[in-house]
């Protein structure tokens, strides 16, 4: 299968961030990519390329205040990032090898996040969370980096629902099929944070949970590195690849 990567612009709030896509020939499912605080793009894409591998449409992009963006660190917010995300998203459905009614995000912490809030935004059938954190819905439009850190740590130990938080509302509405990665040494986001969205989503066709056993956060070493790629690959190719083909007609553009 030929492999095309294209380095592209995507215009939001009048700037622009940069992002890859990579895909095959055919029409195929896409699936996005939504890195974490700190993080950007170039964590992503070597999955990216080996995902594209199994048939489908991947791009990643840096959200504002990473990468050639850094500078807008200290002022960038949640509703900025949000909309970094829309952006991405409406760039991967307008790319015509994709089967707009077959798209996945793949969100990492606070790409998680931001994540299920799109959820409630645009269209998503599959929905892969790494260790997703967890905000209180107020101070929306304060920068990011500003939240109280102390109190972050605090408000990820509560058990928290649907009622009680956006992106759990949302999470609450998600009918299409979730897998929910840990890290068992997650020093951010506790097991109790996992708990809070893992029970939020009553609606859900399906739910995978998975530990990567001895993981911080970051997934720091090669092996969790690997271990984490590896679920990762096996769902995906379980949920998009696989189990969902016979819930295609065969003339769907990218069934062949």
């Amino acid at each position: 299968m030929t492999i095309h990567s294209e380095g592209i612009e995507i215009p939001v709030d009048g700037e622009s961030i940069a992002g890859t896509i990579v895909s095959p020939g055919a029409k195929v499912p896409g699936i996005l990519f939504v890195h974490g605080w700190g993080g950007s793009q170039q964590r992503d894409l070597a999955r990216a390329k080996q995902i594209t591998g199994l048939g489908c449409v991947c791009m990643t992009f840096d959200l504002r205040g990473h990468e050639k963006t850094e500078s807008q660190r200290l002022s960038v917010t949640r509703e900025q990032n949000l909309a970094d995300l829309v952006a991405a998203y409406d760039r991967l459905v307008s790319h015509p090898a994709v089967d707009t009614s077959a798209i996945a995000l793949i969100g990492s912490s606070y790409g998680g996040y931001l994540a299920t809030l799109l959820t409630a935004l645009r269209p998503v059938k599959w929905l892969a969370l790494r260790v997703p954190a967890l905000y209180w819905d107020d101070e929306w439009n304060l920068p990011k980096q500003a939240l109280d850190r102390q109190r972050l740590t605090d408000y990820r130990q509560r058990p928290l629902g649907p009622g009680d938080n956006r992106a759990l509302g949302a999470c609450a509405e998600f009918a299409g099929d979730v897998l929910l990665v840990e890290s068992e040494q997650d020093d951010f986001v506790p097991h109790s944070t996992l708990m809070s969205y893992r029970s939020a989503f009553v609606s859900a066709h399906s739910l995978t949970h998975r530990i990567v056993d001895g993981a911080d956060h970051a997934l720091s070493s090669d092996r969790c590195q690997k271990a984490y790629s590896s679920i990762l690959s096996a769902w995906i190719s379980e949920m998009v690849i696989g189990a969902r083909l016979d819930r295609y007609p065969h003339h769907s553009p990218w069934y062949s």
